[in-house]
């Protein structure tokens, strides 16, 4: 396993250099997950570094997510964590395929029924008016990551339950056979725990973390156009976005 050549003139800190090139790898795929990772002392004494500043190059590494350390045994790369980008509205197919990842779907329940109190109100339906109901697990490759529950208007869709292939991508076919481009989402998420179904369909401990997402979807009019209700493994997904000052006078009183 190849360490860097370190540049020992530069502004940029030798840990740091030594992080980087290791991430380089990691995320290359020269050194995949559950490896090990070079040691404090390889590094040590192949870099003719201090102890200190390789600890300090690990310690990084595992500060990021990227890799993890056991007592008597090293450091190794972590499962890496997909992104859930909140500043973009995008499909899980989409969002699998930006990450590299092929994307896949296990169908739990296709069908037509009555819209509940809370989907009602979400989608601004009619009394007694109906919802096509999609439950799915969606599969990283192999991997289940989450479980989605999608309901859509009826009347705006009339033939989906007969003509939609529940393992492609729902919103292609709502864009493309509809007409219905979403550009815009409400979406909250909570901290929770697993329960038993969820554990068993997405194949991990029960009471392990999970993210739960529900989210509101709507069209440029602004007519809500899909309710979704979603459960995604903690220790498979990461939560991203940018934060900006909106007022940085408020900032500096505070």
């Amino acid at each position: 396993m190849s360490l860097p050549t370190l540049d020992r003139r530069s502004v940029v800190p030798l840990y740091h250099q030594i992080q980087q090139h290791l991430l380089d790898q990691i995320r290359s795929g020269v050194i995949k997950p559950g490896e090990p990772v070079p040691s404090e002392q390889e590094i040590s004494t192949r870099l003719r570094i201090s102890r200190m500043t390789a600890r300090q190059a690990l310690k990084s590494l595992c500060d990021l997510g990227i890799a993890y350390s056991q007592r008597g045994k090293g450091t190794f790369v972590s499962e890496l964590k997909l992104e859930k980008n909140f500043r973009q509205v995008l499909s899980f197919t989409a969002e699998m395929r930006a990450g590299g990842v092929r994307p896949g779907s296990q169908m739990l329940s296709f069908e037509v029924e009555d819209a509940t109190s809370d989907v009602a109100r979400a989608l601004r339906l009619a009394p007694r008016e109906k919802v096509v109901s999609l439950r799915r697990v969606r599969l990283a490759g192999s991997m289940p990551m989450g479980i989605e529950w999608s309901r859509l208007p009826v009347r705006l869709c009339p033939d989906l339950i007969d003509t939609f292939d529940p393992t492609t991508s729902l919103y292609r076919v709502l864009c493309e056979r509809y007409g219905i481009e979403i550009v815009v989402a409400d979406e909250v998420v909570e901290a929770t725990l697993a329960d038993a179904e969820e554990s068993h369909l997405l194949r991990f401990p029960k009471g392990h973390p999970v993210f739960a997402f529900t989210r509101t979807s709507y069209i440029q009019s602004g007519q809500p156009v899909e309710y979704v209700k979603s459960v995604y493994r903690g220790d498979r997904y990461k939560l991203v976005n940018r934060l900006t000052q909106a007022n940085r006078s408020v900032v500096k009183e505070n």
